[in-house]
Parts: C-alpha cells; structure tokens; sequence
C-alpha cells in the first residue's frame, strides 16, 4: 500500500543540497519519490509501502544533513 511520510531536514542551504538528500533518500529500496522544499526543509518521501524512519535518517544522515526534532 502507497504510503507518504514527512521529515524536516536541517542544514540544506541550496539546490546542490536538495539534490544530494534526494539523491541519498532515493537509494533506499521502496521509495517512490522524494519531494524536497529548500525554504522549509520538508521533505516528503513516497514509497510502495511504508518506509523505516531510521532508514531515512541514515540515509539524511549520509548526505551530510539531520533529520530536525
């Protein structure tokens, strides 16, 4: 079942920064997209089914950025 959960991520300044967190986010297997907003820092990530909250952090965490909260 489709699924969709929402993260803040702290520390992205700019377009490369977007990219890199997609990018990382992306790899993770079962995403179906991620949608990233660089004024707010939220980030949506859609997956086939749902999508483990530490694999998201790691994978944050790898691109050089934190999951806020």
């Amino acid at each position: 079942m489709p699924t969709t959960s929402t993260y803040t991520v702290t520390g992205m300044t700019c377009g490369h920064c977007v990219q890199s967190v997609k990018s990382e986010i992306g790899k993770i297997d079962g995403v179906t997209g991620v949608d990233v907003d660089l004024e707010s820092g939220r980030v949506v990530v859609a997956g086939e089914s749902e999508i483990s909250d530490a694999a998201v952090a790691a994978a944050v965490d790898e691109a050089g950025y934190e999951i806020a909260g």
